[in-house]
């Protein structure tokens, strides 16, 4: 059992309030939150005097130890979480790959492998659904019941590898809608990138930008507006993952605005970098080769301004780490064998405060939302995870506002050879973490156990999640 911990004077920072108080821990749960609670000997008094106390954060997009291009992601379960908690998560939902004609439960037992010792926060899994048939339909509401697996993800990209056609995406959505699941969606047109990356490689043009300009922003905005009508003609529910251009933006607002149940997540990558960095000589641009790319800079203020405004819900890190020496330069003649991904789980907290909040662009409140308690209550772990209240797992950051760090691979405890952001300054750190009330990060050094996270089933969709509007709809209108 944990023990009892008193995290004294600071100030409380939920997604609806901001407020000073006190929080005692017992037994791994929030038990009281108040002012003037005095301890005995048999509690610990943690300061955070001068501090935010907020939710762990709710990193609902992952991807740790898992096959891509001819390689295997630098981070696994053991490296990626204890990163992930030194950057104020405590939470994550990775994304198990299926294969063609394997039982999806054989996929989550492999996943399931993966994590058992050595996770040091807790965890849960996406399922990826690649094909639909009798056995993908039978099994799908056991995964749904039995395994807390509530979620699936369709690629409309990455041809002959995971993409599945629109037949297989709306059949997903309207299944989502009858069993009470979230279908997730990687929007871009992977056909027309499939040709567009063929016909830059017959022409020569081998160099990590060309990953960019193969993937125009036009093509995710097309893929997000296709599967957005789909869920609507289901009547089914969409999370749309990293999100990065206008163009997407647009099409997820005005379906939401009709009253569809359309969400949209973004990244940090794509609120601070932007395309220029991967036209850099000597191949450099390849630690920037993730799909979907970044975009020309003025799309940043379009996805900031979506967050604000709450056109777009959550972020994720899209964390998917290879290292730049024998990883990234399978790809050093053709840049379609780059590994796709890069390392951010460490960083998605801490940049989204100091871009975020410290500059005026989104509030306390929206941070803590946008990073912990909406990927909870769309994901089916609230109130237990996301929130700060009496009887949640006791998933708390001590965050301090006043600390100015530089980001720097040198310093980072990701396994990777590599920052994305390297040099970048930021506002603020993560202190103290302590998930179930247990320390994962004590004072800015690791503390936690690799094999203490839990694994996370989780509730079904539509049991207590959010609705942007009307609830129900069966006609799409609108170009």
């Amino acid at each position: 059992m944990s023990g009892r911990k008193l995290i004294q004077h600071g100030v409380l920072v939920t997604a609806a309030d901001t407020f000073e108080a006190d929080i005692l821990i017992e037994n791994g749960k929030i038990t009281q939150i108040g002012m003037g609670m005095v301890a005995d000997d048999r509690t610990e008094i943690v300061d955070a005097s001068g501090c935010y106390v907020i939710p762990g954060g709710i990193d609902p997009h992952t991807h740790l130890d898992m096959p891509f291009g001819g390689t295997v992601t630098a981070d696994d379960f053991a490296t990626g979480t204890a990163a992930a908690g030194f950057g104020g998560t405590t939470t994550i939902l990775d994304f198990c790959l299926t294969q063609k004609g394997k039982p999806l439960t054989e996929s989550l037992k492999e996943w399931h492998a993966k994590a058992k010792g050595k996770a040091a926060i807790d965890y849960g899994f996406h399922l990826m659904i690649g094909e639909m048939n009798d056995q993908v339909l039978e099994e799908l509401p056991q995964v749904i019941e039995e395994e807390g697996v509530s979620s699936f993800k369709v690629f409309m990209a990455y041809k002959n590898q995971f993409q599945a056609d629109d037949g297989i995406l709306y059949q997903t959505l309207q299944k989502a809608k009858e069993y009470g699941a979230l279908v997730m969606v990687h929007a871009e047109n992977g056909d027309v990138i499939d040709l567009l990356v063929r016909q830059a490689l017959a022409d020569g043009r081998t160099d990590p930008i060309h990953h960019a300009l193969t993937r125009p922003s036009i093509l995710e905005g097309e893929a997000t507006g296709r599967a957005a009508r789909l869920a609507a003609l289901a009547d089914s529910q969409l999370y749309v993952v990293h999100v990065t251009c206008a163009e997407a933006v647009e099409q997820i607002a005005r379906m939401r605005d009709m009253g569809y149940r359309i969400w949209g997540e973004t990244c940090p990558q794509y609120l601070t970098l932007d395309q220029s960095i991967m036209d850099q000589p000597d191949f450099e641009g390849a630690k920037y080769v993730w799909s979907p790319p970044l975009r020309e800079a003025s799309h940043q203020e379009v996805l900031w301004n979506a967050l604000k405004s709450g056109q777009l819900q959550t972020i994720g890190s899209d964390h998917c780490s290879f290292n730049f020496k024998g990883q990234k330069d399978l790809g050093k003649n053709d840049f379609s064998k780059i590994p796709n991904g890069g390392p951010v789980i460490e960083d998605r907290l801490s940049i989204l405060y100091s871009e975020g909040v410290a500059k005026g662009r989104i509030s306390l409140n929206q941070w803590v939302d946008l990073c912990s308690t909406r990927a909870s209550k769309l994901f089916g772990m609230f109130p237990q995870k996301g929130t700060l209240a009496v009887g949640t797992d006791a998933d708390i950051v001590i965050f301090d506002p006043s600390i100015s760090r530089e980001i720097s691979a040198s310093t980072h405890h990701m396994n990777v050879d590599y920052s994305a952001f390297e040099g970048m300054q930021v506002q603020g750190c993560p202190v103290t973490v302590l998930c179930r009330g247990e320390y994962v990060i004590k004072d800015r050094q690791f503390a936690g156990v690799a094999g203490s996270g839990q694994y996370v089933k989780r509730a079904k969709y539509d049991e207590g999640a959010p609705m942007p509007g009307r609830q129900a709809v069966t006609t799409v209108t609108g170009g």
